[in-house]
């Protein structure tokens, strides 16, 4: 392989490890010693998200038993939500309380919901790459 050649190929390299650096959101960067939890909701079921999603989310925030708590809206969720305005009233005691909420936008796109989890304050995005690297970077999963 000739010399410019492997220089072609580390500078595409160093690129490629630039943009994913570029595409981190602050939620993948690990701060020592911080409880992380991420609710992720994707249950259209009306009472498990009174009686288990928003009831532990709400609780986890308030007492502070993590750290950083965020709930993600996922799949059929988004469209409960949407619809709901008890547990819209909900959401924005949690965001109240130091929750940050979050939704996928390919699920609230599918179901026409947009615009209204945006009304709600909360963040609609592809939410994919951003939960992969929660993950990764040992944040805890419960999923509901």
């Amino acid at each position: 392989m000739s010399q410019k050649v492997v220089i072609a190929l580390m500078c595409v390299a160093a690129g490629a490890a630039a943009l994913s650096v570029a595409f981190a959101s602050a939620d993948d960067q690990p701060v020592k010693d911080e409880t992380r939890l991420v609710v992720l909701w994707t249950s259209g079921d009306r009472e498990v998200a009174i009686r288990m999603a928003f009831m532990y989310t709400h609780a986890a925030g308030k007492a502070k038993w993590w750290d950083r708590v965020t709930l993600v809206v996922w799949g059929p969720s988004a469209r409960l939500l949407s619809e709901d305005v008890e547990l819209q009233e909900k959401v924005k005691k949690m965001q109240a309380s130091g929750i940050d909420v979050k939704a996928c936008i390919v699920c609230a796109d599918s179901y026409g919901v947009t615009p209204q989890l945006r009304e709600l304050g909360i963040e609609v995005k592809p939410m994919g790459r951003p939960l992969s690297g929660m993950l990764q970077s040992g944040w805890t999963l419960l999923s509901v």
